[in-house]
C-alpha cells in the first residue's frame, strides 16, 4: 500500500515547494495514475515515494509517505528498495552491469541470495518479459524499448510490493505497448500496488483506478480515468488523447521526388551480430516528415545514426540532391536529436546552448534566432536557467530547438515526444511540419501513434526494410 498524507516538499536552495497538499492513497492491487502538464510535480512524487526524495536530493518534507505501513522518514532507501521497485524513464540509468544476465542478477546478488537460486529467478524474469534471447547481449546494444524490458523484468524479479513506473510507454511499440498494459493487470491481480506516470493515455484503459491530475505542484483533479475522455478537460490541463488511431498501415511509403536524400547498398552489422541492414537502399524526400517506423530492436536509431555519420557503414554510401556525401562531412549537414537528452546539453544556460548550436552565424543574425527558437519552443522563461535542472519535457523541448536552430538538410528526432505532454506534443508536430517545409528532409523516429498520425506525410518500416518502400 502507498500513501500520500498531507506532503509538501521543498528541493533544496527553493523558496517555491515542488509540491503541496498531497493526499491520496493506493491499496494493494490498485493503479494510480499521475499525469499532467510538463514540470508539473510528477517526478517528485516518484521521487517522494522511492525514498529519493529527501533522502537523496535533501531539501525539507512536510507530512507522511507511508510504503507497506511504514513511513519513508524512518527508512533508509535501501529498506524501502525492498518494498519499492522503480522503472526510471531513462531505464540506462539504473544499470550496474555490462550484459543482461548480470544485470539481472545483481541486486540478488547483493542480498546474498544463493546462486542456483540467483539463476533461476534471472531464467524465470527473462522468460516472463520475453528477453530470453537477449541475456548474452551487452545493456549498451540494445534498443531503449529493449532496455527498459530488462529494467522491469529486474524490478520484478525483486518482488517489490509497489512499482513505480515513469513514461513506462515513452520507447515501446505499440504492440510491446500493449503487451506491457497486459503485464500490469496481472502485477495488479497478484497484489502490486502501481503508480503509473505517463503523458500517454490511451493505453491505460481498463487498468487504472483512480487518475491525479497534477498542476503546479498541486493535485487538481482527482478523479476516474473515464473522465479524461472529456476534451475541454484534457485541453485545459494540455492532457494527451484517451483515444489513439493507429495510422501506420494508412500513411504512405517513401516516394522519390525533386530533391533527396538517398542511401545506396547499405550494409551494417554490430559484431558478432546478425546484420540489421544489408545492401539497402532508399531515397527520402526533402520537404516532407517521414515517419521511421518498426518494432524495438529493428534498427531504427542504428539508421539514425548511420544515416548522419555517429556510426561508420560497412558498405554503401549517402547522396544529397544526386551529389555523394562523405561520412565525415554529414554531420555538418544534418541534426540528429537521440532520446538520452542528457547526453546532448553541455551548456550552463538554455540560452547558451542554442547560441552554440547556431554559432556560424554573426552576433545580430544569432540574436535573432535565439529569440525567435525560445519563443517558438515556449522556453523563453527558462532561458538562464542550467539545462540540467529541467524536467524531462523541457529538456526535450530544448534538443528539439537546438537542432532546429542549425536549419539543417536532414533533421532526425527519435522519439521527440517521449516526455512531453499533449500541448507540448502538438507544438512540436506544428514545429516539425514548418521545418519539413522550408525544404528539409524530417526523419521522426517514433511509436508515438497520436504523433505519427499528427506529423507524417509518408513513411518509411524498416521492419519490412525493401518491402516497404517504393521507389
Amino acid at each position: 500500500m502507498l500513501v500520500f498524507d498531507n506532503v509538501h516538499y521543498h528541493y533544496p536552495f527553493t523558496e517555491t515547494p515542488a509540491v503541496q497538499e498531497i493526499d491520496f492513497s493506493a491499496a494493494a492491487g490498485r493503479a494510480i495514475l499521475c499525469t499532467g502538464g510538463s514540470g508539473c510535480g510528477k517526478s517528485t512524487l516518484i521521487r517522494l515515494a522511492n525514498g529519493l526524495a529527501p533522502h537523496f536530493f535533501r531539501g525539507t518534507l512536510a507530512g507522511k509517505i507511508m510504503v507497506a505501513g511504514t513511513d519513508n522518514a524512518h527508512r533508509l532507501i535501501h529498506d524501502i528498495s525492498h518494498d519499492v521497485g522503480t522503472l526510471f524513464q531513462d531505464p540506462e540509468q539504473q544499470f550496474f552491469a555490462l550484459n543482461v544476465a548480470d544485470e539481472l542478477a545483481f541486486a540478488h546478488e547483493w542480498r546474498n541470495t544463493p546462486q542456483q537460486r540467483i539463476q533461476a529467478l534471472v531464467d524465470e524474469a527473462a522468460k516472463r518479459f520475453g528477453i530470453t534471447e537477449l541475456l548474452d547481449s551487452s545493456v549498451h546494444q540494445l534498443s531503449e524499448g529493449q532496455k527498459q524490458k530488462v529494467a522491469l523484468a529486474g524490478i520484478m524479479s525483486l518482488s517489490p510490493s509497489v512499482l513505480i513506473l515513469d513514461e513506462p510507454s515513452a520507447n515501446l511499440d505499440p504492440e510491446a505497448t500493449e503487451e506491457l498494459a497486459l503485464m500490469l493487470v496481472e502485477l495488479k491481480k497478484a497484489g502490486v500496488t502501481l503508480m503509473i506516470v505517463d503523458h500517454r493515455l490511451y493505453w491505460l484503459q481498463g487498468l487504472i483506478d483512480e487518475v491525479l491530475v497534477m498542476e503546479n505542484g498541486v493535485i487538481a483533479q482527482k478523479t476516474s480515468f473515464d473522465a479524461l475522455h472529456d476534451e475541454g478537460m484534457r485541453q485545459r490541463y494540455g492532457l494527451r488523447n484517451t483515444v489513439v488511431n493507429d495510422r501506420r498501415q494508412e500513411i504512405s511509403c517513401v516516394r522519390s521526388r525533386q530533391g533527396s536524400i538517398t542511401i545506396n547498398n547499405l550494409t551494417f552489422a554490430y559484431r558478432g551480430k546478425a546484420p540489421l541492414f544489408e545492401n539497402f537502399s532508399v531515397t527520402l524526400p526533402k520537404g516532407e516528415v517521414v515517419g521511421i517506423v518498426g518494432d524495438n530492436g529493428v534498427g531504427k536509431t542504428t539508421f539514425a545514426r548511420l544515416m548522419t555519420g555517429l556510426l561508420k557503414m560497412q558498405s554503401g554510401s549517402i547522396s544529397i540532391d544526386g551529389l555523394p556525401v562523405p561520412p565525415g562531412q554529414l554531420m555538418k549537414r544534418s541534426a540528429i536529436v537521440l532520446q538520452n537528452t542528457d547526453h546532448q546539453l553541455h551548456m550552463h544556460t538554455v540560452r547558451r546552448e542554442l547560441e552554440a548550436a547556431c554559432r556560424l552565424l554573426n552576433p545580430q543574425q544569432q540574436a535573432l534566432a535565439v529569440e525567435q527558437t525560445l519563443a517558438d519552443y515556449r522556453i523563453e522563461h527558462l532561458a538562464e536557467r542550467h539545462p540540467q535542472s529541467l524536467s524531462g519535457g523541457e529538456k526535450q523541448r530544448l534538443v528539439i530547438a537546438c537542432a532546429a536552430i542549425r536549419k539543417p538538410e536532414l533533421l532526425i528526432l527519435d522519439e521527440p515526444t517521449s516526455g512531453l505532454d499533449g500541448a507540448n506534443m502538438a507544438m512540436i508536430a506544428d514545429n516539425v511540419r514548418n521545418i519539413a517545409a522550408q525544404g528539409t528532409c524530417v526523419l521522426v523516429i517514433s511509436h508515438d501513434l497520436e504523433l505519427l498520425e499528427r506529423v507524417c506525410t509518408c513513411q518509411l518500416d524498416l521492419g519490412r526494410k525493401n518491402a516497404s518502400v517504393a521507389q
